[in-house]
């Protein structure tokens, strides 16, 4: 994969498109998938196929309908077909992060259903997007409501970040067997030593750690990235800005070029009020700085309410950069 020229392609909920740049200036390059194209209302989570197509999680905000997940033309960026289907009872109702296995399946973390309960973490195709089956979590017993998907490069198990709407406070990461689909209990649970939040964006850094997107608890608290190690214990944090200062925060993270952290900064909503909304940011995770490689909405940037992000590069099992 590291061969292919690369790009840094981000969703926007803001008009509902894809959009390029490139990967280390933060150039853009205009918008890979048009606004609205194949029905696009609300993406999610992106990644790039085995042959190179773009696979969209499609939210369809704002609606009744259930989502879906669409293919686009990796080269173009023109809608080919939807992969997963929003009709049926196997469709997910909204879903967020997406990841490919090496056995071909497309697992979505579908965040919740049409009356806010807890959701589930759906099994498809990843070629013809047939519904193969839920993952089932009996020995937890909190709501589940899943929100972002990773394969650890270092063991091959399913990673899941999963909140509770009803307390805010709550926040874990689950394992899964991918293969068998066994439930393996709590990886990481939220306490007040780790001060673990709404996680959602969930990547394995080239050091071995795990980083997770963190919200804050309260106004007194601020929005960071937490870094655990391979035994879920948290080691470090990133804070993304200070107590006190304007807020910015963000829902997905993926580690690109040079073993950076690519935060872009996002919103509550569809419309881009804070100051930092629309930026996003290169971390060096050992000196905890960042360079601003695109500029917020507010200053003029191209992005309204950024969300999931991807590079050709990215592994779409484990989402590892590949150099």
């Amino acid at each position: 994969m590291g061969n292919r020229k690369d790009f840094l392609f981000i969703g926007d909920g803001r008009d509902n498109t894809v959009k390029r740049f490139h990967p280390t200036t933060g150039e853009f390059l205009g918008s890979f998938v048009t606004s609205g194209s194949g029905g696009l209302n609300g993406p999610r989570g992106l990644l790039f196929n085995p042959v190179g197509n773009l696979l969209v999680s499609n939210q369809n905000v704002d609606t009744n309908e259930p989502g879906n997940v669409l293919l686009f033309n990796g080269q173009t960026g023109a809608f080919i077909s939807e992969l997963v289907s929003s009709e049926g009872c196997n469709a997910a109702f909204a879903p967020r992060g997406i990841i490919l296995s090496y056995n071909n399946s497309l697992f979505v973390a579908d965040f919740l259903d049409i009356n806010n309960q807890p959701g589930e973490l759906r099994e498809f195709d990843g070629s013809t997007g047939e519904f193969l089956r839920n993952l089932l979590h009996p020995d937890f017993f909190a709501p589940f409501f899943p929100r972002g998907v990773v394969i650890g490069p270092h063991d091959g198990l399913l990673y899941v970040s999963v909140v509770n709407i009803f307390n805010p406070l709550d926040g874990w990461v689950l394992r899964f067997n991918p293969e068998t689909g066994e439930y393996l209990g709590e990886f990481i649970t939220s306490s007040e030593e780790n001060n673990l939040h709404r996680p959602e964006g969930l990547v394995w850094g080239p050091d071995g750690n795990l980083y997770v997107t963190s919200f804050r608890a309260d106004p007194n608290d601020n929005d960071k990235i937490l870094i655990f190690d391979q035994m879920g214990q948290l080691i470090d944090q990133i804070d993304l800005y200070a107590v006190g200062e304007p807020r910015a925060f963000a829902q997905a993270i993926l580690f690109g070029p040079s073993g950076k952290l690519y935060v872009p900064i996002s919103d509550v909503s569809n419309v881009p009020t804070g100051v930092f909304t629309g930026s996003v940011r290169v971390y060096d995770v050992d000196t905890k700085t960042f360079d601003e490689i695109i500029p917020p909405f507010l200053s003029g940037g191209p992005l309204g309410v950024p969300f999931y992000l991807t590079f050709r590069n990215t592994d779409h099992a484990t989402l590892r950069y590949m150099e």
